[in-house]
């Protein structure tokens, strides 16, 4: 084994090799004393330390724990907390509670805000959560009680399971407990390991390791267990998502004034992603967590996930396909013109679900010809619901944001033209 000097030596060497390849998870300037041995691969080389021991006593092993190993990425991590500007998409949409309405989201829809903040939200939103289910992707110790205890965990009481969390999204998730450990990445989440199966090995890990929250999901009738409607990414599709639905006749819930079985689509930013064209050559962190060099010379991805146009750094990288193209000025855009399009399709949907309630209301058209209604207006909304909670408005995947709104339109237009013929 090489000495700690031998390897401090080398360091400015694996720094340089590591940068051209786009592949550092983390490199120490000053070795820690809980050094075991290094890994090469490919010409990039890995340091693997000893696990700090966990205090938690579901043996999950927290970010201020890891912290006395990976400082800098633990300090990181928790300037997530600088994210905490809410925008309530009720008051800046207004026809949101018209179209969510019967569900909760039409009392309390709010931007996403830092991993740091998860707990706190899913306790205090004002969305009802009686199952434990809700806590998925909330805590890495719901993750690991799963993971112990297996479905059952999900039917679990709320409130008695959540006074049991101690840790926002963390070290867990994405590395189980060997967290910076060649920079191995876990699918901690059972559900998704389960749906995509064999199918998981063709995609990028750093996609996975994000995706396995950042993806549209769904409660099972019968026993309350997170579930996931893909299981490769051709299913990953809205219309394949929307025919997995189909056949199983699911419904997050019906809507009284209309009787139609609506979907709530969740944050597919996966499925997204993966099915534009930036996935062929890049990843999650490539976009979202800046190579960052410390004072003291550890370079390792900053775990503070931002928006590229938050971060000169990752805006940089975009020039080795974009070249001198204003990147901001692009993506800013093409979010512009989606953000349009949704508010204009998401007042259509409104005024639809509003003639449909009047004709299922005063009795002039028969059950069937309320059936066919009902069943328009379901598509259209889960078509334009999948790209109104995708949070890149578009950047992710535009042409795919422009096809689910250009879809949802035509549905809402056949709808409209029945209504009244």
């Amino acid at each position: 084994m090489l000495d700690k000097e031998a390897l401090t030596k080398i360091v400015g060497a694996v720094v340089f090799s590591a940068v051209l390849t786009g592949a550092i998870y983390i490199i120490h300037a000053a070795l820690p004393e809980e050094l075991i041995h290094t890994t090469g691969d490919n010409g990039v080389w890995y340091f693997q330390v000893k696990a700090p021991k966990a205090s938690s006593p579901d043996g999950v092993i927290s970010a201020e724990e890891w912290s006395t190993v990976y400082p800098e990425i633990a300090a990181s991590m928790a300037a997530n907390s600088d994210n905490n500007y809410r925008i309530s998409y009720l008051e800046e949409d207004p026809y949101l509670t018209n179209v969510y309405e019967g569900y909760g989201f039409a009392k309390d829809y709010t931007s996403a805000i830092g991993h740091t903040y998860c707990l706190e939200d899913v306790h205090n939103t004002e969305r009802p959560h009686a199952l434990a289910n809700c806590l998925t992707c909330k805590t890495p110790n719901f993750t690991k009680l799963v993971n112990d205890m297996g479905d059952a965990a999900y039917t679990l009481d709320f409130e008695e399971t959540w006074a049991k969390m101690s840790e926002n999204t963390s070290c867990y998730n994405c590395h189980e407990n060997q967290a910076g450990n060649a920079g191995e990445l876990v699918v901690t989440h059972q559900y998704i390991s389960k749906a995509l199966g064999d199918n998981m090995a063709g995609i990028d890990p750093a996609v996975l390791s994000c995706g396995q929250c950042h993806i549209e999901y769904y409660f099972d009738p019968d026993t309350k267990a997170t579930s996931s409607p893909v299981s490769s990414v051709e299913t990953m599709h809205p219309a394949a998502i929307l025919d997995y639905y189909n056949q199983m006749d699911f419904a997050d819930w019906t809507q009284e004034s209309t009787g139609a079985k609506l979907l709530k689509a969740q944050h597919p930013e996966m499925e997204t992603y993966l099915l534009g064209v930036h996935a062929a050559s890049l990843n999650c962190a490539d976009c979202h967590m800046a190579i960052t060099t410390a004072e003291n010379g550890t370079v390792y991805h900053s775990h503070k996930w931002e928006s590229p146009l938050e971060n000169e750094t990752l805006l940089a990288s975009c020039a080795s396909c974009h070249g001198e193209t204003d990147m901001a000025e692009k993506v800013h855009a093409i979010q512009e013109e989606i953000t349009a399009r949704e508010k204009e399709v998401g007042s259509k949907l409104s005024d639809l679900k509003d003639s449909l309630a009047a004709k299922a209301a005063d009795g002039s058209m028969t059950e069937e010809e309320l059936e066919a209604i009902r069943s328009l207006y379901r598509d259209a909304q889960w078509f334009w619901d999948f790209c109104y909670v995708e949070n890149a408005e578009g950047a992710h995947n535009s042409k795919l944001a422009r096809e689910c709104l250009d879809t949802s339109e035509g549905k809402i237009n056949e709808a409209m033209s029945l209504l009244e013929a």
